[in-house]
């Protein structure tokens, strides 16, 4: 036996989330069975260094990375060991069904499924995929492509960084490891990720089913509501975060200069619900909408899209599952914004190792 691969599998990690302009960094050590952070920190770097998700200015980038390391750091990060996400805006996801076929064959068949739907030559995607459910005919699977120019430029950050990749996962993946050990996962459940310029929404059924992406995220709620209120965007961020949704003198007039975008989500949540209920072989309902990330937070939000969608809504509240101990907390307005470097840092080796 291989002390030194076991070894290695138990070593620590930590999650690094990268967004439009902000990097998010956590880790989650288990202690007593139960998720503890151990460290944490955000910062911010000029988004001219990504094109399309692609890292193309390495050093600025790393640069903003290493600082929050040597001072931006609330507790500590013990490791250089981590888990990466990539945006799900950037990658190609879908649900497949085949034949049951060998392993060997499997992988070939996803091959020549993918070159229906995915809109990009194969040779210039990293292509993976998951097994949901199999019988005795059929395999239900989910497959995810991401281009190897993102991924590479992301390795190649980490070499920089003198950081060890143990996984790269999207985003979504690593939100919706958060959902199953924060709230309950019992029931057909939508997920959606508020990002600053885009919103992920998933259907999550024990696994990832579906996901589906719209342009807009809570960067664009602030946007809309300067441009609609004629005030500055500073000003607007805080109508945003002190007023939003909310019944109150400036909820109309918040409302209206969010409806674009508002209606636009409405549109694909409830297109993303038809998908999975209309292919549901147990004649299967959407029980539950979980909102994530940084613009979830907005006052009002879950109750404006409870009423209007019909199904209960309400914000993940990971906190009370994944424990500050002693730690300094962030604020309740910054808390959101860590969901998927937690998502991510919660990694177990049994998931990296199969």
């Amino acid at each position: 036996m291989n002390n030194t691969t076991y070894f290695y599998k138990d070593k620590p990690l930590f999650g690094l989330d990268i967004g439009y302009s902000t990097f998010k960094i956590m880790q989650v050590d288990w202690v007593s069975g139960r998720p503890i952070v151990s460290g944490y920190g955000f910062g911010r770097f000029n988004p001219a260094v990504i094109k399309n998700g692609v890292v193309t200015d390495f050093e600025p980038l790393a640069d903003d990375i290493n600082k929050l390391f040597k001072k931006g750091i609330t507790g500590e990060i013990s490791t250089r060991r981590v888990a990466l996400t990539v945006p799900v805006s950037r990658t190609f996801n879908r649900p497949i069904k085949l034949p049951k076929l060998p392993d060997k064959e499997l992988s070939e068949a996803v091959q020549l499924e993918a070159e229906r739907y995915i809109p990009y030559p194969l040779e210039e995607l990293y292509l993976d995929y998951a097994i949901n459910s199999q019988n005795e005919k059929e395999t239900d699977l989910f497959v995810v492509a991401v281009p190897k120019r993102l991924v590479d430029s992301y390795i190649t950050l980490c070499e920089i960084l003198n950081l060890e990749i143990a996984a790269i996962e999207t985003t979504i993946s690593a939100a919706s490891r958060l959902f199953t050990g924060a709230d309950r996962s019992d029931v057909p459940t939508i997920l959606i990720d508020f990002g600053s310029r885009s919103v992920d929404i998933t259907v999550f059924d024990k696994l990832l089913v579906v996901t589906g992406t719209v342009a807009g995220g809570s960067d664009d709620f602030t946007a809309r509501i300067a441009e609609g209120l004629k005030v500055s965007l500073q000003e607007a961020y805080n109508i945003k975060a002190n007023f939003g949704l909310e019944p109150g003198k400036r909820q109309k007039e918040i409302a209206e200069a969010l409806e674009p975008i508002l209606q636009q989500l409405l549109k694909e949540v409830r297109r993303v619900i038809r998908y999975f209920e209309d292919r549901s072989t147990g004649n299967q309902k959407i029980g539950q909408i979980i909102t994530m990330g940084g613009g979830a937070n907005m006052p009002g939000l879950s109750e404006y899209m409870t009423n209007m969608l019909r199904l209960p809504v309400r914000m993940t509240n990971p906190w009370n599952y994944i424990s500050f101990a002693s730690l300094s907390q962030p604020s309740a307005i910054e808390k959101p914004i860590f969901a998927t470097s937690a998502g991510s840092a919660l990694l177990r080796p049994k998931e990296i190792f199969k």
